[in-house]
């Protein structure tokens, strides 16, 4: 079985750092209140999306973000083809539509494309694009 975990460390900075500079500018204003639900809401957000993990096993590819709140499950065999790809930098990070199908990425511009049956596509951000496909295809007995 593979399974690998991608951290998002710029993600995870940058929503540090804003929760740091809104910290600052909410505590001159006196709103401790608004203050608190700001901050819980960066860190919801850093724990929901701050990694992105991939596995392959014997039937299924499925990926998640931190702890499995959002995720996807794909059986091997509604795959029709997998490919390492270089995003574009505007596809940016997060999940969304894209002109190659939605896009799940929490840091950097590779991933893997996924062609399923019935013409759909989908990317999914990894930094072992190659070593990903090697395992979809390897299960799939398609080497």
């Amino acid at each position: 079985m593979y399974r690998h975990t991608q951290t998002g460390k710029v993600t995870i900075a940058v929503l540090l750092g804003t929760a740091v500079l809104v910290s600052w500018i909410l505590a001159f204003t006196h709103t401790p209140a608004l203050l608190g639900l700001i901050l819980g809401g960066f860190l919801a957000v850093g724990f929901l999306f701050g990694s992105l993990t991939t596995e392959v096993n014997h039937e299924h590819f499925r990926f998640w973000f931190g702890p499995g709140v959002i995720r996807r499950t794909y059986p091997l065999s509604e795959i029709e083809t997998c490919q390492p790809v270089t995003n574009p930098w505007w596809y940016g990070w997060g999940i969304h539509w894209t002109p190659d199908g939605w896009l799940y990425n929490v840091a950097g511009l590779r991933a893997v494309q996924l062609q399923l049956r019935g013409g759909r596509r989908l990317r999914v951000g990894t930094d072992e694009p190659e070593e990903l496909c090697r395992w979809i295809r390897t299960r799939k007995g398609s080497v």
